[in-house]
């Protein structure tokens, strides 16, 4: 009969390899989180980025017994024919997908794909799926290269045709994606998510069309506008002028507004439109009124042409303001006491009437060339400098007789 002896515990510690430890309980890992709170997996997942079966990244500091199990995790990881490591890196990335951590998912079906695995059908399934994560990530070029992999593996896969459509709309490649969203329906007519996507690209590209033939139009009419500009400003007498460095005009000449009727730039209304007449359409043109005497001026943005100077001398110097102005301390400059100067490129100098509107005054500036002149180059009339007319007014009286000697001194000696 066998007889069971006690070690001696002594001489057994001498000869024998000690057991290894125990694993730690679920207690010990970081990821573990106590009993009454309650899970959160985004947390959950987070915090199993410190164990090393978990790791997405490989630390830099880790240490030797640490290093050791990367090691190894990291030819387990590899362990297997390319379909296997690649649906090992699918699984995982599957899992991060699921809680919308699209980058985390996304390195993991890099892997998958990476480890070139044979199985086409897998290697559709990770192109589509990764192409999932660059669409919610809005890497909309990477989300077609992925959905052109897959269409190039199956031509009838109708998630690649749906996240490419999504990419190319948002892209504003619409007219793209209307051509994609038809290939997916002619594999399947049935498919309502496709359909509803055709229909906004269509709805989107119709949009960007219109805003691009307006955009067209409208250059279009402003060339017209400004050629038709400046044959009105010349059919009025006026010399154009400008310098090297001309002065900020925020609203040039141009046609009355009111003149013309609004016509949309696109639609079949819009054939109706035309430049207007140069002659009879009236012109609102920016005028300076020069003060002379104080060096001083005011800037009319919008003369109209049909306006006669009396209005806008009364609105700027009404008889119930007199002397309230700081430079006009004898009180000069008030309406009923102010008389309004023009000169021409000939220096010819005019005197105008207060009732004159200033098409008038364009009109009387005007004189033909000399006999035996040049009809173009020695005609005479109002100069316009860098698109701006300028227009005297002096008091009556010694002021006036003073400021028109002195035009006349300068003019002589020129």
């Amino acid at each position: 009969m066998a007889v069971i002896e006690p070690l001696d515990s002594g001489s057994a510690s001498s000869t024998r390899t000690p057991l290894p430890r125990p694993p730690p309980r679920s207690g010990d890992f970081t990821y573990a989180q106590p009993s009454d709170q309650p899970r959160d997996v985004d947390s959950t997942l987070k915090s199993w980025d410190s164990v090393p079966l978990f790791m997405k990244d490989l630390p830099t500091d880790a240490d030797a017994d640490t290093q050791t199990a990367l090691d190894a995790l990291q030819s387990l990881a590899f362990d297997g024919s390319p379909d296997e490591v690649a649906a090992n890196f699918k699984q995982q990335a599957n899992d991060y997908f699921r809680a919308r951590r699209f980058r985390e998912a996304l390195g993991f079906y890099s892997q998958a794909i990476d480890a070139h695995p044979h199985d086409q059908a897998l290697l559709e399934t990770l192109h589509a799926n990764r192409a999932a994560c660059h669409l919610e990530l809005h890497n909309y070029g990477s989300t077609l290269r992925d959905t052109s992999a897959v269409l190039a593996i199956n031509a009838k896969n109708e998630k690649a045709y749906y996240r490419a459509a999504k990419a190319l709309i948002a892209l504003d490649r619409c007219k793209d994606a209307v051509d994609c969203c038809d290939h997916a329906l002619g594999a399947n007519p049935d498919n309502d998510a496709i359909a509803a996507l055709k229909l906004k690209a269509e709805t989107r590209l119709a949009a960007v069309e219109k805003s691009q033939a307006e955009a067209k139009e409208r250059t279009r009419r402003a060339d017209l506008m400004a050629k038709a500009i400046q044959q009105a400003l010349v059919v009025r007498g006026l010399w154009l002028e400008t310098t090297p460095r001309p002065p900020d005009n925020p609203t040039p000449a141009h046609f009355d507004p009111s003149s013309a009727p609004s016509i949309p730039l696109t639609g079949p209304e819009s054939s109706k439109w035309t430049v207007p007449d140069v002659i009879r359409t009236p012109l609102v043109v920016p005028v300076f009124f020069m003060y002379p005497q104080h060096a001083q001026s005011d800037f009319i943005s919008d003369f109209h042409e049909d306006t006669p100077l009396a209005e806008y001398l009364s609105t700027i110097f009404p008889s119930s303001s007199r002397g309230s102005l700081p430079w006009d301390k004898a009180g000069e400059y008030y309406d009923g006491n102010l008389v309004v100067y023009a000169s021409t490129r000939r220096q010819r100098l005019l005197k105008l009437g207060r009732k004159l509107t200033l098409r008038h005054v364009m009109d009387q500036a005007y004189k033909d060339a000399e006999p035996g002149m040049d009809k173009v180059r020695d005609r005479d009339g109002l100069v316009m400098h860098d698109g701006i007319l300028s227009l005297v007014v002096v008091p009556k009286g010694d002021a006036e007789k003073q400021w028109v000697d002195k035009f006349k001194a300068q003019r002589d000696n020129n």
